[in-house]
């Protein structure tokens, strides 16, 4: 995922609503009630983690009881996870370091009387904790490597195959991917994601047909990495996650591949659940925006426009997919008035710089959703050289009456602008080609009244439709009188 454009805006859910998800999520729930526990008697080590006689009582405070060694093993590492949390997000401090005690932390007092961004900055901290640490790979016997330590205590990674940069930079790709497909809205929006389409985006290159043996291989890998992963990411909310079958590991275990898709096969369809199924939950795509912009990515949120100038509504929805430019739009309506609303967008629409013919379509849309209160403002450009025909439409279509027909250069002019728009927008679409086929089809003389258009992008549009036109005859006479426009403006 490249950070040069923007991403497509994300819907959040109010911070309040966010903020109740975040105290509900398990694994805060269980730092909360250890930073609780934590009293004077509360010993840790010299990372500020629990003492290993600690550790059962701290099981104990989380409601465990364990029934036989397994479970207890498993109580005791649920609570050193939540103890890890709770230290590295202040709900706990340490306050005697060569003692080895703790307190209750400043964190801890902003869950219950902070504001909802307080709380979200806490979860935050917890789901940082939780990606680092699920960047770690199953490291095997780490007592046996503790034990080939040198004298200096360091041990030898490399042994380890293990590259911390790499697995971090594997794993943020992944959730990466992840909000990207949450918010395309040609995606699978809030629905889950198959596990092996995400482990095949990080795999599997954009041109390649049909992969290989190995790079399939590769994908059966990183499909067991991602199972492992995503099960420490659930507890902190970040995902819902429905693992990979049993049946499945028990196959991946037995046979060295991951149940069939690895070499060479393909996952049926009706059994891909079976192979793990994510989705990011509304505190999840709050927390990865973060992260991302935190990284330096522009994603934006709708409704973050609704305070700003109309000029910078239609300059930021313009890179917009339709839905959230839509909502973002409604967003901005909803706090003015709608004729006062209505001529901002017009004033705002003017211009002759290279962005103004999408500006212009970005404002036809808005307006669209004004209303006929909106009818006012439209009938007061009528006579403006860049506004009069855009408001001729927008009338028209609403059936107003004693609209003056456009002289021809308007109607020129207007078809000019429209398409600079549409090539702004969408580039050398099918729509934009069967645009221009129509309007070489509709008007015998196209081109050669076209060509003297005073519109900054006409002979832009003109070599477009020269490039687009099946019709090699009509191709040409667009070049023709695309190079007609260049010489009259002196180009």
């Amino acid at each position: 995922m490249s950070d040069s454009s923007p991403l497509p805006p994300v819907r959040l859910r109010p911070e309040a609503e966010l903020a109740r998800d975040a105290l509900a999520t398990p694994l805060l729930t269980r730092a909360v009630r250890l930073a609780r526990w934590a009293g004077p008697e509360t010993r840790v080590d010299a990372g500020g983690e629990l003492v290993e006689e600690q550790l059962p009582a701290a099981a104990e405070a989380l409601g465990l009881d364990p029934k036989d060694a397994e479970a207890a093993e498993h109580a005791e590492g649920l609570a050193d996870e939540a103890w890890q949390v709770a230290v590295n997000t202040g709900l706990v401090t340490v306050t005697d370091e060569e003692r080895g005690t703790v307190e209750a932390g400043e964190s801890l007092r902003l869950l219950t009387s902070g504001s909802p961004q307080d709380v979200l900055d806490v979860w935050l901290g917890a789901l940082e904790t939780v990606i680092a640490d699920a960047s770690v790979p199953d490291l095997g016997d780490v007592d046996a490597l503790l034990e080939e330590a040198g004298e200096d205590g360091e041990v030898d990674l490399s042994s380890l195959d293990w590259d911390p940069e790499a697995e971090a930079a594997f794993l943020d790709g992944v959730l990466g991917n992840l909000y990207l497909l949450t918010v395309d809205e040609d995606g699978p929006g809030e629905g889950p994601v198959p596990l092996p389409a995400l482990a095949a985006s990080m795999i599997v290159p954009d041109d390649m047909g049909e992969p290989t043996n190995d790079v399939l291989e590769q994908v059966s890998d990183a499909l067991m990495r991602l199972d492992d992963q995503f099960r420490l990411l659930e507890p902190v909310g970040l995902v819902e996650f429905q693992p990979v079958d049993e049946d499945v590991l028990a196959e991946a275990a037995d046979e060295g591949e991951a149940g069939g898709a690895g070499e060479g096969s393909a996952v049926d369809e009706a059994d891909v659940s079976r192979y793990g199924m994510v989705r990011l939950t509304p505190l999840g795509l709050y927390g990865l925006r973060v992260r991302l912009l935190e990284a330096g990515f522009e994603a934006p949120a709708v409704g973050e426009l609704a305070d700003k100038g109309a000029d910078v509504l239609l300059d930021g929805t313009a890179g917009f997919p339709p839905g959230a430019a839509r909502a973002e739009t409604e967003q901005w309506l909803a706090r003015r008035e709608p004729l006062a609303a209505a001529r901002e967008l017009l004033s705002a629409a003017r211009g002759v710089d290279a962005g103004a013919p999408l500006r212009r379509l970005c404002c036809q849309q808005a307006l669209a959703l004004v209303g006929g209160a909106a009818e006012p403002a439209l009938r007061e450009v009528l006579d403006d050289a860049e506004l009069g025909g855009l408001a001729r439409v927008w009338l028209a279509e609403r059936g107003a009456v004693d609209v003056p027909a456009p002289p021809e250069s308007m109607v020129f002019w207007l078809t000019i602008d429209t398409v600079a728009a549409q090539l702004a927008a969408e580039g050398n679409s099918a729509e934009l080609r069967e645009l221009v086929e129509g309007l070489a089809a509709g008007h015998s003389g196209f081109f050669a009244a076209a060509w003297r258009v005073e519109h900054p992008a006409t002979a832009e549009v003109l070599e477009a439709m020269g490039r687009l036109h099946p019709d090699k005859r009509v191709a040409k006479e667009a070049r023709k009188a695309a190079f007609k426009a260049r010489s009259q403006r002196g180009e």
